[in-house]
């Protein structure tokens, strides 16, 4: 099947331009493309124009979990009759296993494994090996942690048609040998029910349940079935059945690697008896011998991939299998925001060596376990197929391997220019600060308020609450559902000011926010280089009066180069909207996680001011102030007034008695609202 795009918009502005220099590249055989689009540009829109023109499997990588499902939720939009699929890592709690030699402290490996995601995983490689061309695969750096052998997973899949013969009891044996468990009671994921010559069985990820039914040893049916009535849905001629595990092997692979675990284990012996070590010799004997004895009776062991390679069947040292083998060699990869995954990407064996190295050298697991490992960046490198690497600000690295040759798309759809950059004196800047949240509020204007450390932002926050300012603070320490949590709150309008460090970034799609602010902005390093300032600077670009305030007392040359780049991209811009007589509006984020970038809009949907040159002044006009009517639907605010109520509860139960009255402040002025919207209709 061909990938279908499914879009009422067309490409506009330079988006038609970036999408045929991008497959003119491809065609030509260039492997490294470089997509330089600015916050807002329809970047995402671009690549499903490429992704169907080529019609190859295709991985998106993205660096956080949470722009990953944004990602996914967009191109599940742009592609509803194709596979898009989610690989994440399915940990909801990971406290990886380790040895800390200074305290002589053992942790122990912790975890929590999320259902959906582990399903959604299984998905995705099923999708793989199913042979289509049309899989999207929306993917964290998870991908490039080992997973089972592609051939084990497909060598256990059950291919069954109608008429097939095969032994009853072999088809049993074999859904076992792929991790089904037999049950007697309700069909759940990964299980099998027999009644007779007929087995009902619900696959491992989905909700399919498939019902097969025998007459000696000939495939009579197959059936699509509801598994709580057992009706039937459709008739099916054939299906495959995926293994419930990644990990996955078969029993002479169990055979062998047993045989020669033992053999490993008694050269570890040896070498720590050598070294007059006893204690290491001992603890390492116990703990294999007895993950050996698991694995015989049940197959598995906690910690059974750090046997991966024996499994495997690899050589020592060598690479894990990822979810990159489950690839064709003609796929295409797209690096989302490439200057934060790529190194992310590059750090991440070391951190995994670092802590593997102590638990072999101190007789807690064998030489083997580095070999469950991610990939190193060289491997990657190697795998890599054709790549375009997607940033508003590449990186070094992406622009060596591209010889220097960037795909600018600089024009927004909605015809918003980059905000105006405003740099302001340190003095007195929290007063000032203050000041122009107010003007924010009035205008029901969301702020987002960047500091250098985690301490001060909440501090600032501390200090917000005291002075009345409805405020949240996000940073690494908050958990990752609270983190989604809270952006959604800012844009229901529960506070108005979200103060954060490292993650107010890229990627986050907020159109209500009309203010940016940093703080220190010339404290040169990581957090005020030229691409965090411009990445940051970006997350105003969605709003038609969106600006940046940056408090400093110096220029760094930082500073300077990303208001530089920042002047360049908005004269070319402001020249595109007037020559095409655009006016610019603020864009509009649906439900699924897809912005309204790609076209024109409604009418209702453009601002009333028409194209001067006032608005596109360099430093902000602090005394401007836009005023248009607006009205909230009913069901927004019934919705917004039960989150408000949600959350004073919340508050009240952990005694946090100002934040409940806030909430319920905030309930009531909703509630108010409510009833003069319905007066008014009536």
């Amino acid at each position: 099947m061909d990938f279908k795009l499914v879009s009422e918009y067309a490409p506009t502005g330079d988006q038609p331009e970036a999408i045929a220099q991008l497959i003119n590249a491809i065609e030509s055989r260039v492997q490294h493309n470089t997509l330089l689009g600015v916050t807002g540009s329809g970047k995402t829109f671009t690549m499903a124009n490429v992704i169907e023109h080529f019609n190859r499997p295709t991985i998106v990588l993205s660096h956080n979990k949470t722009l990953a499902a944004q990602l996914y939720g967009e191109f599940k939009n742009f592609f509803p009759d194709n596979a898009v699929e989610y690989f994440v890592s399915y940990y909801d709690y990971y406290q990886p296993e380790a040895y800390l030699p200074t305290t002589d402290t053992y942790i122990e490996k912790d975890l929590s494994i999320n259902d959906e995601i582990e399903k959604m995983r299984l998905s995705a490689t099923s999708a793989l090996l199913s042979g289509r061309r049309d899989v999207i695969v929306v993917s964290s750096v998870s991908c490039l942690y080992g997973i089972g052998n592609p051939a084990d997973f497909h060598a256990t899949s059950i291919k069954l048609a109608v008429g097939d013969e095969i032994s009853y009891k072999h088809f049993l044996y074999r859904l076992v040998e792929a991790l089904y468990t037999r049950t007697e009671i309700e069909l759940t994921p990964a299980t099998f029910r027999v009644k007779g010559d007929t087995v009902d069985i619900m696959t491992a990820f989905g909700d399919n349940c498939y019902r097969i039914t025998m007459f000696d040893k000939e495939v009579e049916s197959i059936q699509l079935i509801d598994p709580a009535t057992g009706r039937c849905i459709e008739e099916k001629e054939e299906i495959t059945i995926y293994p419930a595990n990644m990990f996955v092997t078969t029993k002479e692979r169990i055979h062998t690697a047993v045989q020669q675990i033992y053999l490993d284990l008694g050269e570890r012996i040896a070498f720590f008896e050598k070294e007059g070590r006893t204690m290491e010799a001992q603890r390492i004997k116990q703990r294999v011998e007895y993950d050996l004895e698991m694995i015989k009776e049940l197959g598995y062991c906690p910690g059974i991939e750090n046997y991966s390679r024996y499994f495997d069947g690899r050589a020592e040292g060598t690479r894990p299998f990822c979810l990159l083998d489950y690839f064709p060699e003609d796929y295409l990869m797209i690096i989302d925001e490439s200057h934060v995954t790529l190194p992310q990407v590059h750090a991440m064996f070391g951190g995994d060596r670092a802590r593997k190295e102590n638990l072999v050298e101190y007789g807690f697991r064998l030489p083997a376990a580095k070999d469950n490992r991610p990939l190193r960046f060289d491997e990657f490198e190697s795998m890599m197929g054709t790549t375009i690497y997607v940033s508003a600000t590449p990186a070094d690295y992406e622009l060596a391997k591209s010889e220097g040759v960037v795909i600018e798309q600089l024009i927004r759809p909605t015809g918003l220019v980059d905000p105006p950059i405003e740099v302001r004196p340190t003095e007195n800047q929290i007063d000032n600060l203050i000041e122009e949240i107010d003007r924010c509020v009035k205008r029901d204007d969301k702020v987002l308020v960047t500091t250098i450390t985690k301490r001060m932002a909440e501090e600032l926050s501390k200090y917000f609450d005291r002075t009345g300012i409805r405020n949240r603070y996000i940073h690494s320490d908050v958990d990752t559902l609270e983190r989604v949590q809270i952006l959604e709150d800012l844009r229901a309008g529960m506070f108005d000011v979200l103060v954060g460090v490292n993650l107010l970034r890229e990627g986050l799609d907020l159109p209500e926010v009309g203010l940016v602010v940093i703080l220190d902005a010339d404290k040169e390093g990581f957090l005020r280089n030229v691409r965090s300032i411009t990445q940051i600077a970006g997350r105003a670009a969605r709003h038609t009066q969106g600006r940046v305030i940056m408090y400093a007392d110096q220029c760094t040359d930082s500073m300077r180069v990303a208001i530089e780049q920042s002047n360049r991209r908005r004269e070319k811009q402001i020249s595109y909207n007037i020559e095409h007589n655009k006016m610019p509006r603020t864009a509009q984020k649906s439900g699924t996680g897809q912005s309204l970038l790609l076209g024109p809009g409604k009418p209702e949907d453009m601002t009333a001011y028409p194209i001067v040159e006032e608005h596109y002044a360099v430093a902000a006009d602090v005394k401007q102030e836009y005023n248009a009517p607006q009205t909230i639907d009913s069901k927004v605010l019934d919705e917004m007034i039960t989150r408000a109520r949600e959350e004073m509860e919340r508050a009240a139960k952990e005694l946090d008695f100002d934040a409940a009255i806030r909430h319920r402040n905030r309930m009531y002025e909703l509630q108010k609202i409510r009833d003069a919207e319905i007066g008014v209709k009536k």
